[in-house]
């Protein structure tokens, strides 16, 4: 199988209820998805429809009630917490909506910081955290705290921090959704540039239907189902 043909995120018979005393709230059931290498999805849905639970369960950051997600070619399930850790970090980047940068570091100490998780050493993280800030336009901040950084400079910081490690997908919860929108579009650009330089997938939420049909493919959450969206 050639590279390009690798699955690198994949979910099975997915399916997430909550449950408070005796009430059960069904969120989706079991939903399959399967995305390559280098692949650009985009999930659409109303507000409520569960994508960014989705997200979570696909990201290891949530567990399902059934089913299963691989993530580059390893189950989730099982894994223990340190290991669904290590795991994340070395194959899966997020970006949110707002960009949980840590405040009292500096831009470029915040895109340094999954490389040092994994125990890398300063000198060594420096460099590529220094080149993505450099990539995405702000290399001239690299020194400024979030706090100086406008809002469409603190997004590029964490388009940075998502791709330093070169995680084989990248997940985005509605990335450019705190954002005007022309910085929406250039941060959705400089995303999709990089993502596609390094050959990352990515998967996306997003509200912007103009913004998901540049993406390879658009799925709709709709009744706890995903399927391909049909545009009006």
């Amino acid at each position: 199988m050639s590279d390009a043909m690798t699955t690198v995120l994949e979910a099975r018979r997915l399916t997430k209820t909550y449950r408070e005393g005796t009430l059960e709230t069904p969120v989706f059931h079991d939903l399959d998805l399967s995305v390559k290498r280098g692949e650009t999805v985009a999930i659409i849905g109303a507000s409520g429809a569960g994508k960014s639970t989705l997200l979570h369960l696909l990201g290891g950051l949530d567990t399902p009630t059934s089913g299963e997600v691989d993530v580059d070619g390893q189950s989730m399930a099982a894994l223990d917490d340190a290991a669904r850790g290590r795991l994340r970090n070395r194959a899966l980047g997020f970006i949110y909506q707002f960009h949980h940068l840590l405040p009292e570091f500096t831009a470029l100490e915040n895109v340094m910081l999954p490389l040092l998780v994994r125990g890398a050493a300063a000198r060594e993280a420096e460099a590529p955290a220094r080149a993505l800030l450099e990539a995405v336009g702000i290399g001239h901040r690299l020194t400024h705290k979030p706090g100086e950084l406008s809002g469409g400079e603190r997004q590029r910081c964490a388009v940075a921090r998502a791709l330093v490690t070169k995680p084989a997908c990248v997940l985005g919860d509605e990335p450019t959704g705190n954002l005007d929108e022309h910085s929406a579009r250039v941060v959705f650009d400089l995303l999709l540039s990089l993502n596609r330089a390094q050959g990352t997938a990515l998967v996306m939420v997003t509200h912007d239907r103009r913004l998901a049909q540049r993406l390879d493919r658009v799925l709709e959450l709709k009744g706890g189902r995903l399927q391909p969206w049909v545009p009006d």
